[in-house]
């Protein structure tokens, strides 16, 4: 039976200098918040509220189920905390900004620029036939460089999903709700419901924890691309290590999309995480190659794919921000 919900804090709640709107969304782990600071402006508050240790029935306060789940409660703050502090350090316009985090009524809140636009996963919902190659290779391309700075920070995401890349009303894609302190809980809760999500989570995150590293995310990149295809996630690769069921890209979808495109999922979707590109740099080096292959007929696909092959020869040339290798 599933944990009972938090109540979200109420239209109008005060929190610091940032005034309640309405709640975005909610999760086993926390609830979202639309606010506005004292210049009027819009952002999104994360509450950390995991349903599994502790429950608000009313008002603003917590409190902890048991003197157990007090103990990992007060460990998952500590993870979130931390997780906030390490995002508030990354600028990347691929990347949600946090621009503040504090405590309050006895838990953590992260303070984020709110963006407008829509999720990659509503994108997929409303496209007929797959989402075109054109808009994948764009999406990826730059949001690949903002995780490889996740990643120069000693982070990983751990939650990459179509739902948690935000398409902005100008084209570009940034990558939201990092699930890497939700992911911490895991191992010591009992009988709680996965925080990832399956499909999209590495084999690693099911048990391997210790060989968790930069290929786990970009399995959950080949699962995402894998979904703009199919408009699904791939089968949970804990269902693909008891019998794998996973069908090669390159032979459901040749001629939809380019042979080079369709290998690179493959194998950012390979169980054996040695088999996995080992770094995003890998991964974007594959998708330059892939906009640099000639297309049957000029257009403005064409040159969409020249900017993105000077784009990333200029990324990888220069090593990204940070003195990325």
């Amino acid at each position: 039976m599933p944990p009972p919900s938090n109540q979200p804090l109420a239209r109008g709640y005060q929190l610091l200098n940032y005034t309640v709107v309405k709640q975005l969304s909610a999760g086993g782990f926390s609830i979202v918040y639309l606010a506005h600071d004292e210049a009027d402006q819009p952002v999104a508050i994360k509450e950390y509220l995991p349903n599994a240790l502790v429950l608000r029935n009313e008002g603003d306060k917590v409190m902890a189920t048991s003197a157990e789940n007090m103990a990992l409660f007060r460990h998952g703050m500590k993870c979130f905390f931390e997780e906030g502090k390490t995002l508030a350090q990354i600028r990347h316009p691929n990347i949600v900004r946090v621009v503040n985090f504090f405590r309050a009524n006895d838990t953590v809140y992260m303070v984020m620029e709110y963006e407008r636009g829509r999720t990659l996963q509503k994108e997929i919902q409303l496209t007929d036939g797959g989402v075109k190659e054109n808009m994948i290779l764009y999406v990826f391309a730059h949001l690949l460089n903002g995780l490889r700075e996740v990643h120069l920070h000693k982070m990983l995401h751990l939650d990459i999903k179509p739902a948690n890349i935000y398409i902005r009303r100008d084209g570009s894609p940034v990558l939201l709700d990092f699930g890497s302190a939700r992911d911490a809980l895991s191992p010591s809760i009992k009988n709680f419901t996965p925080m990832y999500t399956p499909g999209f989570a590495s084999p690693e995150q099911y048990g391997d924890r210790d060989k968790l590293g930069p290929w786990s995310d970009i399995y959950a990149v080949g699962a995402s691309i894998f979904a703009c295809m199919s408009g699904m996630a791939p089968q949970a690769a804990d269902a693909r290590q008891r019998e794998d069921k996973y069908q090669s890209v390159k032979k459901l979808w040749a001629g939809r999309y380019s042979p080079r495109l369709l290998e690179l999922v493959d194998w950012c979707l390979a169980l054996d995480h040695l088999q996995r590109p080992q770094s995003v740099r890998e991964v974007q080096k594959a998708l330059v190659e892939i906009a640099s292959e000639p297309l049957p007929k000029p257009g403005v696909l064409s040159g969409y794919k020249n900017k993105l092959v000077q784009l990333g020869k200029m990324e990888i040339r220069l090593g990204g921000k940070g003195g990325q290798k």
